[in-house]
């Protein structure tokens, strides 16, 4: 049986990897939205890096946390998508109050997340 603290410091880990993964997503949308001011840039380049954005940061979360936790990587980045996944849907609910355009985008949307960071924790 595996002690309690244990639990707690991979809790605390997945959560440090997933604030990673959200800080890189604001530097990408950051650096999206001065694309988009500075060479106007159509609806179709903006989805790519909205979708590049999604993957790079759950593979970067699920590769931080594949480090951090060392054992059952790919299942501790997968967590880490999911977790992502969630956390950016509760936020687009709260913000618009419909959970989006189709539910294939968002089923698109979960499979990428979840796809990028089992990516990141087996490369880890």
């Amino acid at each position: 049986m595996r002690n309690p603290v244990q639990y707690a410091g991979r809790a605390l880990r997945i959560v440090k990897a997933l604030f990673a993964a959200y800080i890189v997503t604001v530097l990408l949308l950051l650096l999206t939205a001065m694309l988009l001011y500075r060479f106007q840039l159509d609806e179709g380049k903006v989805q790519v890096a909205i979708i590049f954005t999604y993957i790079l940061s759950c593979f970067m979360g699920g590769f931080l946390a594949g480090k951090m936790i060392r054992s059952r990587k790919c299942l501790w980045g997968v967590l880490l998508g999911l977790l992502y996944f969630v956390s950016l849907t509760l936020v687009s609910l709260a913000v618009t109050r419909e959970l989006g355009s189709s539910g294939s985008g968002l089923a698109t949307t979960f499979l990428l997340c979840m796809g990028g960071g089992m990516l990141g924790g087996m490369l880890s």
